[in-house]
């Protein structure tokens, strides 16, 4: 496990213990700074969209430290977990079935869910201090507004609105890769993507199909 300084201990701990409590808080990631609160929670959920002004409409993804922590919370296929042990931690959201501790809120009322495992220590710590609770992974800015690569640039009432901001330093930038692996599809193309595209042509025999609307 990854050791940090002092100050980073002592804002991922609050942050676990915020999350615990229904609040979001603001974590970095390998791609840009999330917005998190207990996925499981639908008052939580329901806050995320709120400080985003987010379309209801619009699913959130859910994070998780572990492919072992996601099976608790979504029903993958055995292509969609090669997918997942092949590309995963990693800037790639991965699109399956969701189980039922997952409410409507999260996936706007769809059977399907994104999984993010994060390849970045401090998300990676933070997501293993509050497991196997999921936690909501989706940008930490204003929908509309550019995403946020260094705490500097945060939305103030959106600081101002979460329980915690956890400051890993800059983040690359590069937004993740959305992709349904059971369907042969990308939904966003983002980091790796080329990657993906090669796995799942040699995976299916056929060239994904690209929903990006």
């Amino acid at each position: 496990m990854a050791e940090f300084d002092a100050t980073t201990e002592d804002a991922l701990a609050a942050a676990a213990r915020a999350i615990d409590d229904g609040e979001p808080v603001v974590y970095p990631t390998e791609t840009v700074y999330g917005l998190g609160a207990d996925a499981t929670d639908p008052a939580a959920v329901e806050r995320v969209f709120e400080i985003k002004g987010r379309d209801r409409g619009n699913p959130l993804s859910a994070g998780v430290p572990s492919i072992a922590v996601a099976q608790r919370h979504t029903r993958p296929t055995d292509r969609a977990l090669r997918f997942m042990r092949a590309f995963l931690p990693g800037p790639v959201t991965v699109v399956v079935e969701r189980g039922p501790s997952l409410p409507d809120v999260l996936t706007a009322g769809s059977d399907r869910v994104g999984v993010r495992i994060p390849d970045h220590a401090v998300a990676q710590a933070l997501f293993d201090r509050v497991a196997p609770t999921p936690v909501t992974a989706t940008s930490a800015n204003r929908s509309g507004a550019p995403s946020v690569t260094d705490v500097s640039a945060l939305d103030p009432g959106l600081r101002d609105a979460v329980g915690v901001v956890v400051d890993g330093g800059r983040t690359p930038g590069t937004e993740s890769t959305v992709v349904d692996p059971e369907r042969n599809m990308i939904h966003r193309r983002g980091a790796m993507a080329d990657a993906i595209v090669a796995w799942l042509t040699e995976e299916t025999g056929a060239d994904p199909t690209v929903d990006d609307g």
